[in-house]
Protein backbone atom coordinates (compact mmCIF):
# COMPACT_ATOMS: atom_id res chain seq x y z
CA UNK A 1 0.00 0.00 0.00
CA UNK A 2 2.93 2.55 1.27
CA UNK A 3 4.42 1.49 -2.39
CA UNK A 4 1.49 2.35 -4.70
CA UNK A 5 0.84 5.40 -2.53
CA UNK A 6 5.00 6.45 -3.07
CA UNK A 7 4.55 5.38 -6.66
CA UNK A 8 1.36 7.54 -7.55
CA UNK A 9 3.01 10.32 -5.33
CA UNK A 10 6.23 10.22 -7.77
CA UNK A 11 4.36 9.78 -10.83
CA UNK A 12 2.32 13.11 -9.39
CA UNK A 13 5.13 15.25 -9.14
CA UNK A 14 6.82 14.11 -12.68
CA UNK A 15 3.72 14.94 -14.10
CA UNK A 16 3.55 18.35 -13.23
CA UNK A 17 7.31 19.31 -13.35
CA UNK A 18 7.60 18.28 -17.14
CA UNK A 19 3.81 18.54 -18.54
CA UNK A 20 2.48 21.49 -16.56
CA UNK A 21 4.53 23.82 -15.69
CA UNK A 22 6.78 24.47 -19.16
CA UNK A 23 3.20 26.15 -19.95
CA UNK A 24 3.84 28.76 -18.03
CA UNK A 25 7.14 29.67 -19.00
CA UNK A 26 7.79 32.48 -21.13
CA UNK A 27 9.73 32.94 -23.95
CA UNK A 28 11.25 35.86 -24.30
CA UNK A 29 11.85 36.96 -27.89
CA UNK A 30 14.87 38.80 -29.52
CA UNK A 31 12.80 41.93 -29.07
CA UNK A 32 12.30 41.78 -26.18
CA UNK A 33 15.75 41.18 -24.81
CA UNK A 34 16.60 44.35 -27.01
CA UNK A 35 17.81 46.78 -24.42
CA UNK A 36 19.35 50.52 -25.15
CA UNK A 37 23.13 49.81 -23.84
CA UNK A 38 24.46 54.01 -23.35
CA UNK A 39 22.88 57.29 -23.51
CA UNK A 40 24.05 57.36 -27.51
CA UNK A 41 21.22 54.87 -28.33
CA UNK A 42 23.44 51.71 -28.76
CA UNK A 43 20.87 48.97 -28.34
CA UNK A 44 22.28 45.16 -27.33
CA UNK A 45 20.19 41.88 -26.91
CA UNK A 46 20.62 40.02 -23.62
CA UNK A 47 21.02 35.91 -23.78
CA UNK A 48 18.86 34.34 -22.14
CA UNK A 49 21.35 33.25 -19.70
CA UNK A 50 21.68 36.80 -18.55
CA UNK A 51 18.36 37.32 -18.49
CA UNK A 52 17.81 34.37 -15.83
CA UNK A 53 21.04 35.51 -14.36
CA UNK A 54 19.71 39.07 -14.14
CA UNK A 55 16.49 38.14 -12.40
CA UNK A 56 17.89 35.54 -9.97
CA UNK A 57 20.20 38.74 -9.10
CA UNK A 58 17.70 41.17 -8.75
CA UNK A 59 15.58 38.85 -6.50
CA UNK A 60 18.66 38.07 -3.91
CA UNK A 61 20.23 41.52 -4.21
CA UNK A 62 17.12 44.40 -4.99
CA UNK A 63 13.72 42.81 -4.61
CA UNK A 64 13.47 43.47 -0.61
CA UNK A 65 12.98 46.76 -1.27
CA UNK A 66 12.11 47.02 -5.18
CA UNK A 67 10.08 44.08 -5.71
CA UNK A 68 7.68 44.23 -8.78
CA UNK A 69 9.81 47.32 -9.85
CA UNK A 70 8.33 49.55 -6.95
CA UNK A 71 10.60 51.23 -4.25
CA UNK A 72 9.40 50.69 -1.27
CA UNK A 73 11.30 53.95 0.69
CA UNK A 74 9.63 56.32 -1.67
CA UNK A 75 6.32 54.70 -4.12
CA UNK A 76 6.62 57.67 -6.14
CA UNK A 77 9.49 56.98 -7.58
CA UNK A 78 9.46 53.31 -9.00
CA UNK A 79 11.57 51.40 -11.89
CA UNK A 80 9.36 51.94 -14.85
CA UNK A 81 10.40 53.57 -17.85
CA UNK A 82 8.92 56.74 -17.19
CA UNK A 83 10.82 57.24 -13.88
CA UNK A 84 14.08 56.20 -15.09
CA UNK A 85 14.07 58.12 -17.73
CA UNK A 86 13.20 61.62 -15.91
CA UNK A 87 15.97 60.56 -13.42
CA UNK A 88 18.78 62.80 -13.55
CA UNK A 89 21.27 61.59 -15.11
CA UNK A 90 18.77 59.14 -17.10
CA UNK A 91 18.68 55.73 -16.07
CA UNK A 92 16.91 54.37 -18.82
CA UNK A 93 19.82 52.42 -20.20
CA UNK A 94 22.42 49.47 -18.97
CA UNK A 95 25.39 51.94 -18.70
CA UNK A 96 23.49 54.44 -16.50
CA UNK A 97 22.18 51.62 -14.10
CA UNK A 98 25.58 49.60 -13.67
CA UNK A 99 26.72 53.49 -12.68
CA UNK A 100 23.90 53.82 -10.28
CA UNK A 101 24.32 50.86 -8.69
CA UNK A 102 28.34 51.50 -8.04
CA UNK A 103 27.88 54.47 -6.64
CA UNK A 104 23.94 55.57 -6.64
CA UNK A 105 22.58 59.44 -6.67
CA UNK A 106 19.31 61.34 -5.61
CA UNK A 107 16.88 61.87 -8.10
CA UNK A 108 17.93 64.92 -8.85
CA UNK A 109 21.62 63.50 -9.63
CA UNK A 110 23.21 66.07 -6.86
CA UNK A 111 23.98 64.83 -3.76
CA UNK A 112 25.25 60.77 -3.38
CA UNK A 113 23.18 58.63 -1.61
CA UNK A 114 25.82 55.64 -1.22
CA UNK A 115 25.07 55.54 2.40
CA UNK A 116 21.90 54.87 2.21
CA UNK A 117 20.92 52.48 -0.67
CA UNK A 118 23.17 49.32 -1.35
CA UNK A 119 25.88 49.86 -4.27
CA UNK A 120 29.01 48.85 -4.67
CA UNK A 121 30.47 51.91 -2.86
CA UNK A 122 29.03 51.07 -0.19
CA UNK A 123 29.64 47.29 0.02
CA UNK A 124 30.61 47.15 3.33
CA UNK A 125 27.68 48.34 4.52
CA UNK A 126 25.46 46.48 2.36
CA UNK A 127 27.31 42.75 2.40
CA UNK A 128 25.20 41.62 -0.68
CA UNK A 129 26.63 44.07 -2.55
CA UNK A 130 30.00 42.53 -1.99
CA UNK A 131 29.99 39.85 -4.32
CA UNK A 132 28.60 41.19 -7.27
CA UNK A 133 30.70 41.37 -10.73
CA UNK A 134 30.34 44.14 -13.40
CA UNK A 135 28.88 41.62 -15.15
CA UNK A 136 26.37 40.67 -12.59
CA UNK A 137 25.19 44.70 -12.58
CA UNK A 138 24.60 44.47 -15.76
CA UNK A 139 22.38 41.36 -16.00
CA UNK A 140 20.42 43.32 -13.21
CA UNK A 141 20.14 46.54 -15.00
CA UNK A 142 19.12 44.11 -18.28
CA UNK A 143 16.48 42.73 -15.77
CA UNK A 144 15.28 46.09 -14.72
CA UNK A 145 14.78 47.12 -18.49
CA UNK A 146 13.31 44.06 -19.64
CA UNK A 147 10.66 44.22 -16.89
CA UNK A 148 8.53 47.19 -18.52
CA UNK A 149 8.27 45.28 -21.82
CA UNK A 150 7.13 41.39 -19.75
CA UNK A 151 4.21 43.67 -17.28
CA UNK A 152 3.96 47.15 -19.02
CA UNK A 153 1.38 47.77 -16.29
CA UNK A 154 2.72 45.87 -13.09
CA UNK A 155 6.15 46.45 -13.66
CA UNK A 156 6.19 49.70 -11.26
CA UNK A 157 2.31 49.71 -10.83
CA UNK A 158 2.71 49.91 -6.90
CA UNK A 159 0.70 48.28 -4.16
CA UNK A 160 -2.14 47.45 -6.29
CA UNK A 161 -0.20 44.73 -7.65
CA UNK A 162 2.32 44.14 -5.18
Amino acid sequence: MKKNIRLLFLSLIFLFKFLITPIFAIELTESLRTVTLDESGKTVILTSEEVKRGKRLFNNTCAQCHNGGITKTNPNIGLESESLSAAVPSRDNLSSLVDYMQDPTSYDGKVSIAELHPSIKSAEIFPKMRDLTDKDLFAIAGHILIQPKIEPEKWGGGKIYY
